[in-house]
């Protein structure tokens, strides 16, 4: 499994730079059009919104009976979400389940896990989007609508009782055991709780992004939100396109033509798409070195030795020897 993350990653990093020379004179094009104190605070809040998910995929994987250590669960997040850059939609969840399985996590939690964090994030993402966007953009009400109308249906089937019984039947059909722990209501609200957190800081970067080429208005932090949430689903939903490439461009495009300057849009969107694309690498770098075993010195005993080879110690810390017994003929 190690050599096959370690060709996962190389072509998760051919994918992503082919995703930027394929389109290099527009990005540069992009970024000598924004300042850099923009770009760097419109990649911090990119860093921000992948943690936030992080949080979200790490208390489902709690709830469901395997929490993990802060650091094992970034490390774990942040390598395999470069699956997502290579065509298809199952090497992150592959890779994300064979790296939890070293830390003692069965396949079927971290399978559940990693189900629930996509259904609550696609599900808030449209849920975000429909709240945004109607009444601020015509263009999203004409092309998206039929999305905006599964938002609360999406909503509606993160219910503890429709999630148990859902994954009781793939796991089923995947002939793994059912969950022993099946998620509460409380773990899908705190869950939830980081996925809106990391929607509403994605908003943020897109704003950000449209205030740098010229956008304004009291609306467009709404309107930049809903336009990212809603380009990121449509993204997800493109099963080939690694990384919803293509996709999320053309929707967020379409969303924010009405509200910024000519040409302006498009610069928005490839600015995005190259930052978030840098923040995936950047998290899966760091996860890569907490990753590494720490070279600690071993701790030495202050003392020497006894003439029977025992270290000296503290008399007290010495287990106290048997008395009242009878001594042997030896």
């Amino acid at each position: 499994m190690r050599a096959l993350r370690v060709l996962l990653v190389l072509l998760a990093l051919g994918f992503c730079a082919f995703s930027v020379v394929q389109r290099w004179d527009e990005t540069t094009k992009a970024f000598r059009e924004m300042s850099w104190p923009t770009l760097a605070g419109a990649l911090v809040l990119g860093l921000a919104g992948l943690f936030a998910w992080t949080l979200g995929w790490r208390t489902f994987l709690g709830g469901l009976g395997s929490p993990l250590p802060l650091r094992v669960a970034y490390r774990i997040s942040a390598i395999s979400q470069l699956g997502k850059y290579v065509p298809g939609k199952v090497w992150a969840l592959v890779t994300q389940i064979e790296m939890a399985r070293e830390h003692k996590v069965p396949a079927e939690r971290s399978f559940g896990s990693t189900l629930l964090a996509v259904a609550s994030s696609t599900a808030c993402g449209l849920a975000v989007a429909a709240v945004t966007l109607p009444l601020t953009s015509a263009a999203a009400r004409r092309e998206y609508w039929w999305l905006f109308l599964l938002a609360p249906f999406m909503l509606a089937a993160l219910h503890p009782r429709i999630v148990t019984w859902a994954l009781g039947i793939m796991l089923k059909l995947v002939r793994r055991p059912p969950l022993e722990h099946p998620v509460s209501l409380g773990v899908t609200l705190r869950a939830v709780g980081w996925t809106v957190l990391g929607w509403a800081l994605f908003g943020v970067h897109t704003w950000l992004l449209c205030i740098a080429v010229g956008g304004d208005g009291p609306g467009l932090p709404f309107l930049a939100t809903g336009a990212y949430a809603l380009a990121f689903v449509a993204g997800f939903l493109v099963f080939i396109a690694p990384g919803g490439i293509g996709a999320r461009e053309a929707a967020l495009t379409l969303v924010l033509t009405p509200v910024l300057p000519p040409g302006a849009p498009i610069v928005v969107a490839i600015a995005s798409r190259v930052l978030l694309t840098a923040a995936d690498l950047l998290n899966a770098g760091a996860g890569v070195l907490l990753g590494r075993p720490s070279r600690r010195p071993r701790p030495q005993s202050g003392g020497g030795a006894d003439a029977d080879g025992n270290a000296d110690g503290n008399e007290a810390d010495r287990p106290a020897l048997v008395r009242g017994t009878k001594p042997t003929k030896e």
